[in-house]
């Protein structure tokens, strides 16, 4: 893809030359190309910068396990999911809601359905023929659109100056045939947060629009994992680094007032938690952690079991037995749901049977820090609403537009991730078309 994608050598300008152009959209992830889209449709001529050899290196990453496109919830509880920033970004889905996507899907010739949890994928499961068909459509659009241009292997570096004869935006980039300049009637920044840097979202814009003035909440991972308070024991790691809990449900409550509590399943790491189940929470636990220095969740091991029952099976007499055999036969409890128990309880505790049946509804797993942000699936933080225009254009910066995880937002997985990225990027783009043709 990168060969076909790679500006040929006569779009290249030469050495000192500035490109010049009606808007430059850095950033070749969902966010970018839906902006890219938006002026292709409205008639605008757009080149897209992207510092990989390809597009859409994250966005097929994401689908290689099944691509989730967005979710079918209803539109009030899709917006909830958005928490502190659900306002901001119900009015973006308001342009491209989950339905509204879908069709998109749709007229790229790309079939969806709905899972059983409510998810939506391609009839096929994969990001890369939705991709390819995407590319084509920017390439070849129909009338009145003109074709998007790509460059590849474009890394943004900063500002330049413009010409004293001329308006516009400098963009500098670094290009296998060196710096190059480029001077944008409007641009749209889609860069990506700060995870999974090798694929080109790693969070480098972030002093480039502090130079300006432009504010930015500090980049945090979401979606992650954590590291227990203390480590696994070595056996423990050893043993069941790598394997699930299945069926069953943590809980959360916060000083803040705030709560959370889920059946789900999550894994075992070499030295701590991560799952779906964990990312869920992630958000709670990982803004703990900063306020307190650590962040405690309960497990429950057996969430359809009422305690009085689980009680009353640990009590049942179990004569020669062992008590992992005791567990095993009375609760079904074995393996890995088994091993945490003996993982974080003491000998005594183990044996006492009050104190071993409340373990098993609500085991606490205290976690000191996050993973590393560059493992995190998404990343909180970003360019501040309150500096945007409602049209996603920076007030210090006119002209230049911000949309995808660049914003200061955050969502679980699910789908609402890949909406809010569209959707602010349709945003976007429509703002650099409104704005170009009021500029004149």
């Amino acid at each position: 893809m990168s060969s076909e994608l790679s500006p040929s050598a006569a779009s290249v300008p030469t050495s000192g030359e500035v490109r010049r152009v009606d808007v430059a959209i850095v950033g070749g992830g969902p966010a970018g190309l839906m902006a890219a889209q938006q002026l292709a449709e409205a008639g605008v001529a757009a080149h897209l910068f992207d510092a990989m050899p390809s597009i859409g290196r994250k966005f097929l990453l994401a689908g290689k396990g099944g691509l989730n496109l967005t979710h079918s919830d209803s539109a009030d509880r899709f917006a909830e999911r958005y928490g502190a920033r659900r306002g901001a970004i119900e009015a973006l889905l308001q342009g491209l809601d989950s339905t509204a996507l879908r069709a998109w899907a749709q007229g790229l010739g790309i079939e969806t359905f709905v899972g059983s949890s409510g998810r939506v994928f391609p009839k096929d499961m994969k990001a890369a023929p939705l991709l390819r068909a995407w590319l084509q459509r920017l390439r070849n659009p129909t009338a009145p659109g003109v074709g998007v241009q790509f460059h590849m292997r474009h890394r943004w570096t900063g500002w330049g100056d413009a010409a004293a004869d001329s308006a516009g935006i400098v963009l500098r980039f670094d290009t296998p045939t060196g710096p190059q300049e480029v001077q944008a009637r409007a641009v749209v920044l889609a860069l990506g947060g700060g995870s999974w840097a090798r694929l080109g979202s790693n969070g480098a814009w972030v002093p480039l629009l502090a130079q300006r003035g432009v504010a930015v909440a500090p980049l945090l991972p979401a979606n992650c994992g954590f590291d227990v308070q203390g480590g696994w024991s070595p056996f423990f790691a050893d043993k069941f680094a790598g394997q699930p809990f299945k069926s069953v449900a943590i809980g959360v409550s916060t000083a803040q007032g705030q709560s959370f509590q889920r059946k789900g399943e999550f894994v075992a790491t070499a030295t701590g938690v991560e799952g779906s189940l964990v990312y869920a929470a992630s958000s709670l636990l990982r803004d703990d952690i900063i306020r307190h220095g650590s962040a405690t969740f309960t497990l429950d091991l057996l969430p359809d079991v009422p305690a009085e029952k689980v009680l009353a099976e640990v009590l049942h007499p179990r004569g020669s037995r062992s008590l992992s055999s005791h567990l095993k036969s009375r609760l079904h409890l074995e393996g890995i749901k088994s091993a945490i128990l003996h993982e974080r309880l003491s000998k005594e505790a183990m044996n006492d049977p009050a104190q071993l049946a409340a373990a098993i509804k609500a085991l606490p797993i205290t976690l000191q820090a996050t993973r590393p942000i560059d493992e995190a699936i998404s990343t909180a933080g970003g360019v501040l609403f309150e500096v945007l225009t409602p049209q996603l254009m920076m007030e210090q910066l006119p002209g230049v537009f911000c949309a995808g995880e660049m914003l200061d937002w955050e969502a679980p997985t699910g789908g609402y991730l890949l909406q809010a990225c569209f959707a602010s990027g349709a945003a976007a783009g429509q703002g650099a078309v409104a704005y170009l043709r009021r500029d004149g």
